[in-house]
């Protein structure tokens, strides 16, 4: 398959000025002999860092999140890898783009320059694929990875690929042959890289272990113990082959190549996404992204942080909402990347902000809120493993308690009304816990069902049940005191959100499979399985009985006629849907975009609009 060029910039009036990212840096990576480094981030923003001056240029955007950016060794070209399925080839002396790359059917996860006519790609789509650069023609599809594709390294003609169904897959480059697999292991390997001063492979697996193994014999050389949480990035020093391992126990540690050992830690910046460091050429510096849309940097021999590029005057972080959890009355309170938890009054009459609030430990990205008028609670959830929760008084949050429940990031929390639970959190986590949580932060019980991160969970109106997706692929059903009940089959991939009908007797979920799909509570019996094409859906509201609503990673919503299986679609966002809540006769649509919606069911129009922050200041597309 040939690509086209990529379309001419397309011009808008500028907003804003471009002073950094406004979403989460996804990649960070320094340009051979300059001072400067490339940037990615879910804005969907590739940028160009001026590392000693800090000023930042705009090269364009992507229509979707950037997940990936990667220098070619000259400095002459980069390559942004997006989830609106293609990868943009830059040239990097004019800041144009050569050329895009189509060909995945999912997010494209990772890329590879393998020589100056070469690269590859890694997608969600389970596959892998080899283009000539010149013409952007596919020269060969690597088929073997059975589940998401997540993290590529090359050396001397061997691609080695690792993603979620536990594997590191190693792939003759002219052939396409498969030449060898480790693995699978019991845990995803989110992340690889390759050790070309010792001649390893270096695996990052998510039970915090990184396995290491000679890439002559195949042998595993050494596997180390070195986090109590999932690891999301390892990258190896092309200087002395000493490996960085990064991972939501919040540790950057630098390993010695030769012995294995503990050699130093980075100096902590709470704000770090651990997905996005990499080594300078030299391997004098470590680079990385923020979750508030900058770049830090740091000197490895010491450890120590050098220096914060992008960060501007005002307000700092990024708004980008998570999620939403909202009253009949219209308050609402919502969590977003800069950590802060608010609240607002979104009404067809009124979108006002009534109260934001810093946690006592300092500002963390926050991806999971619940608010409870008749118990006056509003408890968030934070990527630091910690759960907060508040009292709603006078119309902001007091008399914060703080609780570190050590189970990696917090996905999604409900509370209960249930007798004998009265004011009990059950907290979603990403070590696969579900918590049990005293209003007074006592943790109270914890139930194991899953395999992998809890995405999404919700409790029963009545009984004494709660159900549950993750990223493992299950859809559960389980009691309070962590008795499985049901396991409801049919989702292939991911699953990223659920909700039960108001009456608690079916629930809906939506997966990265592109289908909502609707499951009697009691016996598990699929009822209903639509699918809403391509493009991967995020949340999912039930409205009644026969209706429900979804959100996609585009800025769509959708509403889904289940009798007759019809779906009206409305695009009211400028990025993904992250959460869908019930508020009264509406639905609260919150967006990575910084808005959050208010939408009439009926026809999905947008009646108001409470906006924290615009996230794109110029909309040139590069796909």
């Amino acid at each position: 398959m040939v690509s086209l060029s990529p379309p001419s910039p397309i011009a808008f009036p500028t907003a804003d000025r471009f002073v950094r990212h406004r979403g989460p840096v996804t990649g960070v990576e320094a340009i051979p002999g300059t001072d400067q480094a490339m940037t990615s981030a879910y804005d969907g923003a590739v940028a160009r860092f001026d590392l000693k001056t800090g000023q930042v240029e705009l090269l364009g955007y992507h229509r979707h999140l950037v997940n990936r950016l990667v220098v070619d060794p000259s400095g002459k070209r980069a390559a942004s890898c997006s989830s609106d399925y293609t990868t943009c080839i830059w040239d990097l002396e004019n800041g144009r783009p050569l050329r895009v790359l189509r060909g995945h059917s999912d997010d494209v996860e990772d890329f590879v320059f393998a020589d100056e006519h070469r690269g590859v790609s890694a997608s969600r789509d389970h596959r892998v694929l080899v283009w000539d650069l010149d013409t952007g023609a596919i020269l060969r599809v690597l088929e073997g990875h059975e589940k998401d594709v997540l993290s590529l390294a090359y050396k001397d003609g061997r691609v080695y690929s690792s993603g979620d169904d536990k594997t590191l897959r190693v792939w003759d480059l002219d052939t396409g042959e498969l030449l060898s697999v480790w693995g699978p292991f019991e845990n995803e390997t989110d992340t690889c890289a390759i050790d070309s001063v010792h001649g390893r492979a270096i695996l990052g697996c998510d039970d915090g272990v990184i396995r290491i193994f000679d890439t002559r014999t195949g042998d595993l050389v050494r596997e180390i113990e070195a986090h109590t949480s999932g690891i999301k990035k390892v990258t190896v020093s092309p200087a002395t082959g000493d490996v960085l391992s990064a991972a939501y126990d919040r540790k950057l540690v630098i390993w010695d190549g030769e012995t294995f050992e503990e050699k130093r830690r980075l100096e902590r910046v709470p704000s770090v996404w651990e997905r996005s460091l990499s080594w300078s050429l030299d391997g004098s510096q470590v680079l990385a992204g923020t979750f508030d849309g900058t770049v830090v940097f740091w000197d490895a021999a010491e450890g120590t942080l050098l220096r914060e590029v992008g960060r501007v005057a005002g307000e700092p972080g990024n708004a980008c909402f998570n999620e939403a959890s909202a009253s009949p009355g219209g308050t609402t309170a919502l969590v977003s990347d800069d950590g802060y938890i608010r609240l607002c009054r979104l009404t067809p009459g009124e979108a006002s902000w009534t109260a934001k609030v810093e946690p006592a430990s300092g500002r963390m990205l926050m991806n999971a809120v619940t608010l409870d008028e008749e118990y006056g609670m509003v408890v968030g959830g934070a990527h630091d493993n910690k759960v907060h929760i508040y009292r709603m008084a006078g119309g902001g949050l007091r008399d914060g308690i703080e609780v570190f429940l050590g189970e990696g990031p917090i996905n999604t929390i409900r509370l209960a009304h249930h007798p004998g639970y009265e004011r009990e959190s059950f907290v979603g986590c990403y070590s696969s816990a579900i918590v049990r949580l005293g209003h007074d932060g006592e943790v109270r019980g914890k139930i194991h069902v899953h395999e992998g991160a809890v995405k999404a969970l919700r409790l029963h109106p009545e009984k004494t049940v709660g159900v549950s997706c993750g990223a493992d692929g299950l859809l559960l059903a389980w009691s309070f005191e962590g008795e499985l009940l049901e396991s409801f089959l049919g989702h292939t991939a991911i699953i990223n959100d659920v909700d039960l009908d108001p009456h608690g007797e079916r629930l809906a979920s939506v997966s990265r499979d592109f289908t909502v799909k609707i499951f009697q509570l009691h016996n598990g019996k699929l009822l209903h399985s639509i699918p809403l094409g391509r493009r991967s859906l995020k949340s999912v509201c039930f409205w009644d009985e026969d209706t429900v609503v979804v959100g996609d990673y585009w800025g769509t919503v959708i509403r889904v006629d289940l009798a007759s299986g019809k779906a009206m679609r409305r695009v009211v966002a400028g990025n993904g849907i992250s959460s869908l809540a019930r508020s009264g006769d509406h639905v609260v649509a919150t967006s990575y975009d910084g808005g959050a919606y208010l939408i009439a069911p009926g026809d999905l129009s947008v009646v108001q609009v409470a906006r924290a922050m615009q996230q794109r200041v110029d909309f040139r597309m590069v796909a």
